[in-house]
């Protein structure tokens, strides 16, 4: 058709030349537009391809079909094969489950025999610093989500400060001004004066167009990594020479049966307000320097710091419900089938981002920032902690899991504490308030270690469920996940958590574990007794001697009365 039109004359010829021209103009500038496009078919590769390949063939068969009866059961045929295709692949989830079961087999998994100790405890839950953001902000102004990040030597939650995506001229003409960096291991976060850093982006979250960085990475993208990558969380730290710069997490997909998302490295973007020459940079190839897995090595500031999305983190943890085999999570199976659980009203689900320490222990992992999962059974009913799931937070190819089932450890996990903690206080008002995020606390207290759970006491609107309360001292909890105790600690004195834990615990410990005694404390009388009676198997008897003993009493009153 294309022929014929073109030898018509030479206004076709102009024609079709100018067309072609418009259409390869419209593919290059607006790629960022098309890509999710491609991403799909990428994703579903493999489905379309059996589709369409059922799809001709039936529709052959069809019009190679004379009798209508014949016809009318190849559609049926047809019908039922798309039925079950939908009904198997996404209501059930069969894809996913093959797609899980493939990043299993993808992972470098390495079981752990030690827990690591946490360090740095960030005091305050996601939601009530982006609360806590928002309430220091103009009204054409919005908090972009925040993510803990490593800053130097200490973790601290950055967010950008960027234009409202309420008012459309500010996202088209402002630029990313100001970036929130506080400390995360403070009650008291401020987010003013040094906390509040001028540095300018002109590509930000909430920008439009060109500017965007989801757009401005995308037209970065050569045609292969069009079709493989996709952006996911931005996140805002200093690079090696102090300057603040933008790090986008990429998501790279692999396989072609069932593609899996893994981490495809980071975009970095750097500061500053860019010229006419910048402009015609971004429309026409982006912005933003790619550093692949493989080189992140040689950029300091991104080892051991969180750049990785947490869909990837979240779909390799989930995959561990395949350490008992392939079928293993099907519905008749799960005997060792594990899930991420769901945390109510706390709109912060795991991971919790953790600084470990793995100093000590009998593995190669690095101490820093991990994604951290408590997985446990899948039924709604089971609450116990299966697995502790930690995932390097910079991407680095592994995932360190320790293994509480088998260890018969029967320690209680995530899903188990908020009834906990309300059990503990019943005079709180526990329709305003929740607890949330409980995030992993493991101490060396009384001669070994102890895991806890450190959760947070959040009050919500009751207007806005997602509206947390901003608090800057917090009622804090630790829950010791063995024993189950509920220990309300000062938000203010962190130094003296350890000991407060022991303070209510010590007895239980001693009596369970038979602990000596710590923090100098010194053993009361009853407990000496206690001990006495614990240690003999039977009582003897002993005589009555107490009238011999208050005659002898009164002879010494006596004689000392005649001495005075």
């Amino acid at each position: 058709m294309i022929k014929n039109y073109w030898n018509k004359g030479p206004k076709q010829k102009r024609i079709t030349i100018f067309v072609a021209l418009l259409l390869l103009i419209i593919l290059f500038f607006f790629r960022d537009d098309y890509q999710p496009v491609l991403l799909f078919i990428r994703k579903y590769i493999f489905v379309i391809l059996i589709s369409l390949l059922v799809l001709i063939l039936g529709l052959r068969k069809f019009r190679k079909t004379a009798s209508t009866g014949g016809r009318l059961g190849i559609l049926g045929l047809l019908i039922v094969f798309f039925g079950l295709l939908y009904f198997l692949g996404w209501n059930q989830g069969l894809y996913d489950y093959m797609k899980t079961y493939n990043v299993f087999n993808s992972l470098n998994k390495v079981e752990i025999d030690e827990l690591p100790l946490t360090q740095n405890e960030r005091i305050q839950p996601l939601r009530n610093i982006f609360s806590m953001a928002n309430e220091s902000v103009g009204e054409t102004k919005d908090v972009s989500l925040p993510h803990l990040v490593r800053i130097g030597t200490e973790n601290k939650w950055t967010m950008a400060i960027q234009p409202s995506e309420k008012y459309i001229m500010q996202r088209i003409s402002d630029n990313t001004e100001e970036i929130f960096a506080v400390s995360s291991t403070t009650p008291f976060p401020r987010f003013s004066n040094e906390n509040r850093i001028d540095v300018t982006f002109s590509i930000g979250e909430s920008l439009k167009f060109s500017r965007n960085t989801y757009n401005a990475v995308v037209q970065r993208f050569n045609p292969w990594m069009l079709f493989n990558y996709e952006p996911s969380d931005t996140f805002y730290m200093k690079n090696d020479q102090g300057a603040w710069v933008q790090v986008v997490s990429l998501i790279k997909w692999k396989g072609f049966f069932f593609p899996y998302p893994s981490f495809g490295g980071v975009m970095i973007i750097d500061n500053g307000e860019h010229d006419i020459n910048d402009y015609f940079e971004r429309v026409a190839i982006g912005k933003g320097t790619f550093v692949s897995p493989d080189e992140i090595k040689n950029y300091p500031f991104l080892n051991k710091q969180n750049t990785l999305a947490e869909e990837v983190s979240q779909l390799q943890a989930e995959s561990l419900k395949f350490l008992g085999g392939f079928s293993d999570p099907l519905p008749w199976n799960m005997e060792t089938a594990v899930k991420i659980p769901l945390m109510p009203k706390d709109q912060n689900q795991q991971p919790y981002v953790t600084d470990f320490d793995f100093a000590g222990s009998n593995s190669d992992a690095y101490s820093g920032l991990y994604h951290w999962f408590g997985l446990e059974p899948v039924g709604n009913e089971r609450t116990s902690l299966s697995y502790s799931v930690f995932v390097p937070a910079d991407g680095t190819d592994r995932l360190y899991y320790y293994d509480h089932a088998t260890k018969k450890q029967g320690y209680a996990g995530v899903s188990a504490m908020p009834l906990k903690v309300k059990e503990s206080r019943k005079e709180y008002d526990w329709n305003a308030s929740t607890p949330v995020e409980f995030r992993p606390c493991i101490k060396d207290i009384a001669g070994r270690k102890r895991m806890f759970f450190l959760g947070t006491i959040s009050s919500i609107s009751s207007e806005n469920v997602q509206q947390f309360d901003g608090s800057a001292t917090p009622d804090l909890v630790l829950i010791d996940s063995e024993y189950r105790d509920v220990v309300w600690i000062d938000v203010k004195h962190p130094s003296s958590w350890d000991e407060a834990v022991y303070n209510q615990l010590n007895e239980a410990w001693r009596s369970e574990e038979g602990i000596g005694y710590y923090y100098n404390e010194q053993p009361k009388d009853e407990d000496i007794i206690e001990q006495v009676l614990d240690s003999l198997k039977t009582i003897p008897k002993v005589e009555d001697n107490s009238e011999q003993i208050e005659a002898l009493q009164r002879q010494i009153d006596s004689l000392k009365a005649v001495g005075n």
